[in-house]
């Protein structure tokens, strides 16, 4: 019987060290696909911190950030109490993950997973975010003392889930995004505002493309401001003005800042804040490049993505002082 090759643990050792740097040399070619992708700054893209200095915070995509500023205009559009937005985020949360999913149990649809089988709309009205959180709100509107129950309670009252307790766990994280979403808390909302992939871009960007976003998920009715300024002068119909710019194109949308409310309890300056976290929100899908209100401004593509004051000086600072949420776009 022939004895085993001296040589034949030293050939083992070069294949094995061959092995650990070819495995090496895969895992670092694909963390370099996705800072390429991500443009270095990685998933997932968008973050919301809690206004009362906490450091609480919570993560999370540019998708999931335009679906929940969907979710949130279309409640404060119906009247809804930030509660009532709390709930259906924490509702979408569990049920698709913020995503406008085309597939669940039996026939669910969309963010809300609800079923067209169950008289929730058609395929084509659910899979619209908008439609699926406005009959969300309808069906949540009819629980009676709604504010008042536990979320778990009050999701499952509209969703008839087999695992109701499984909405609580999105709470904390429901809440963060209702506050700053609604407006209640000020420069919360940051996205890091890289445009998306040229196969998940919407049809169309620019100003146009950000007007025609704003009316579906507000209301055209939610956007005008009576005798409001518009770039330097009276409007008749103060709907979202569009002027050029230097650097890309700006959409104005006058907010008075007074101590009015409206049907949700929220004042002017929070309704201010609501559209300008929106903007952030829907940055990367409507290439908006810049987006300032109340002396505060967010420039995507930053390294910390933070609101940061800017100076009442100029143009911008005349509009910014005169109560208007300014929209640059990068077409």
């Amino acid at each position: 019987m022939p004895e085993p090759s001296p040589t034949t643990p030293k050939r083992r050792g070069r294949l094995f060290r061959f092995g650990a740097a070819f495995l090496v040399l895969l895992a670092l070619a694909g963390y370099l696909v996705v800072q390429y992708v991500t443009g270095g700054a990685g998933a997932p893209g968008c973050k919301v911190v809690s206004g009362r200095g906490d450091r609480t915070s919570y993560e999370f995509t540019p998708e999931q950030a335009v679906n929940a500023a969907t979710i949130a205009a279309v409640g404060t559009g119906r009247g809804m109490p930030q509660r009532a937005v709390t709930i259906a985020l924490a509702t979408a949360l569990q049920e698709s993950g913020l995503r406008n999913i085309e597939h669940g149990d039996r026939d669910s649809l969309g963010l809300f997973q609800q079923r067209p089988s169950q008289g929730w709309g058609t395929d084509k009205q659910i899979m619209d975010p908008t439609y699926s959180a406005g009959v969300f709100y309808e069906h949540l509107a009819k629980v009676p003392d709604y504010t008042d129950l536990p979320l778990t309670v009050a999701a499952q009252h509209v969703q008839r889930s087999g695992y109701p307790e499984a909405y609580a766990k999105h709470e904390p994280d429901a809440t963060l995004l209702a506050a700053a979403l609604t407006g209640r808390a000020a420069a919360t909302l940051t996205c890091q505002g890289r445009p998306e992939s040229d196969a998940d871009q919407v049809a169309a960007t620019g100003p146009d493309a950000v007007r025609a976003a704003l009316v579906r998920d507000f209301g055209r009715d939610a956007l005008q401001v009576a005798g409001a300024e518009v770039s330097g002068a009276r409007a008749a119909s103060a709907a979202p003005s569009t002027s050029a710019r230097a650097r890309g194109r700006t959409v104005t949308v006058p907010v008075p800042d007074g101590a009015k409310r409206d049907r949700s309890g929220r004042t002017e300056r929070e309704r201010g804040w609501q559209l300008a976290h929106w903007a952030v929100a829907n940055s990367s899908a409507l290439h908006i490049a810049r987006v300032s209100y109340a002396g505060r401004e967010w420039v995507a593509g930053s390294t910390d993505s933070q609101w940061r004051p800017v100076g009442a000086q100029g143009a911008a600072g005349a509009e910014m002082s005169a109560g208007s949420v300014r929209i640059v776009t990068g077409q």
